[in-house]
């Protein structure tokens, strides 16, 4: 009997990793994405760490302070048969402020600027042909970036989930950014 069960417990871990996919995202602060991204249908985990740069295993004052040429990233698991790259890359557009190109709402300099990363050329056509789209739409030069995806670095715990465990603290911070007037403006 525990056979079976490891047999059958093996099997669905296999089928279900092999729906599994990764894409990673910049849109200024992790916090504010991992909550977005984490209600998202489809996505088993949100991740925050740092990408796009050249220094190995970055901390968080280097990356905001220093000059690593890492953004704050998200890493965001998704499963392929509920949700797709493009779908993802649609909702990252509306969770930031594709115009500045300072930073993302309160949060200014180049580890806060927007990036869509990209795994193949298939995904880095969608990124470009989303761009055109949006230039056309709203009349506008976007400023965000598009990267190979090369390396993810995990951020320190204290920053996984913080708006969940610092509940009151995010939500400050986040209303004095402005960030959700801001997408107001923006997208509706």
């Amino acid at each position: 009997m525990k056979k079976i069960i490891f047999l059958i417990f093996l099997f669905q871990t296999n089928a279900l990793s092999q729906n599994l996919e990764k894409v990673y995202f910049a849109g200024g602060c992790f916090w504010c994405m991992e909550e977005a991204f984490e209600k998202k249908e489809g996505v088993i985990e949100v991740i925050s760490g740092y990408s796009g740069g050249t220094t190995k295993n970055p901390t968080y004052k280097e990356v905001t302070y220093g000059n690593t040429g890492h953004f704050e990233v998200i890493e965001v698991t998704y499963d392929k048969n509920i949700t797709n790259f493009k779908n993802l890359l649609d909702y990252f557009w509306v969770n930031i402020d594709p115009f500045d190109e300072y930073g993302q709402f309160c949060d200014k300099g180049y580890s806060y600027r927007s990036v869509a990363f990209y795994n193949n050329e298939k995904q880095k056509d969608l990124i470009k042909k989303s761009i055109i789209n949006l230039e056309n739409k709203f009349n506008k030069k976007i400023v965000t970036y598009v990267k190979k995806f090369n390396k993810f670095y995990k951020a320190e715990t204290t920053h996984q989930d913080y708006y969940k465990e610092k509940f009151l603290n995010y939500l400050k911070y986040k209303k004095a950014c402005g960030r959700e007037r801001i997408l107001n403006n923006i997208w509706n």
